[in-house]
């Protein structure tokens, strides 16, 4: 019992490790290009990189950081360990995305890792997110409200697509968590002042 007990935290300490591997610090470095978090926005993700590092850049920054919510998930599942284990595994991703151990706990909003999280643990969960990120962004041209709302729906959308009570739990903490990391967004939403396009 212990054994299995002190397997799963290493499993959840390899996914929050994976997770602080900053995709857009690492890879802005790469390039020569300053840190993220000093630029625009100051948010060290796809949509920040995007305006001062170009579209290429940028969708390799969103495939990783995808990656990073897939892939502990993928081993987790593979290791066949049950649906509540796997929700963790996918928070413990996000968490590290979020507070980055490598770089002064200063991450990023965890939408592009929690999605990555979600598609492992059910692809029809991401597909619902998705869908609904997509529809509002096409309505309004605003990313952060798209984002905003897309992961207030997925604990809703998870009430039928999981079937683990404490999975669900754990993605409706993901998803406060991404609704409070929006905080200076939905600021700027009720202002009027959030423009479209996903820019500043």
């Amino acid at each position: 019992m212990l054994e299995t007990i002190t397997f799963s935290v290493m499993i959840l300490i390899g996914a929050y490790l994976i997770g602080s591997l900053s995709s857009a610090i690492i890879l802005c470095k790469l390039a020569g290009l300053p840190d993220p978090r000093s630029q625009g926005s100051g948010n060290p993700g796809a949509t920040n990189v995007l305006r001062f590092g170009g579209k290429k850049l940028a969708a390799t920054v969103l495939i990783l950081d995808v990656v990073k919510g897939v892939l502990p998930v993928v081993i987790v599942t593979l290791l066949g360990m049950n649906e509540t284990w796997i929700a963790a595994t996918a928070f413990a991703a996000f968490l590290g995305h979020l507070y980055p151990v490598f770089f002064q706990f200063q991450g990023g909003k965890g939408v592009a890792t929690a999605l990555g999280g979600f598609l492992a643990l059910s692809p029809m969960l991401a597909g619902a997110i998705l869908l609904s990120w997509v529809i509002v962004f096409k309505l309004s041209r605003i990313s952060s409200l798209a984002a905003i709302i897309a992961a207030s729906l997925g604990p809703v959308y998870s009430l039928w697509l999981i079937e683990s009570v404490n999975a669900r739990w754990i993605v409706l903490v993901i998803a406060v968590m991404l609704v409070a990391r929006h905080h200076a967004n939905i600021k700027r939403l009720l202002a009027g002042e959030e423009s479209k396009s996903g820019k500043k």
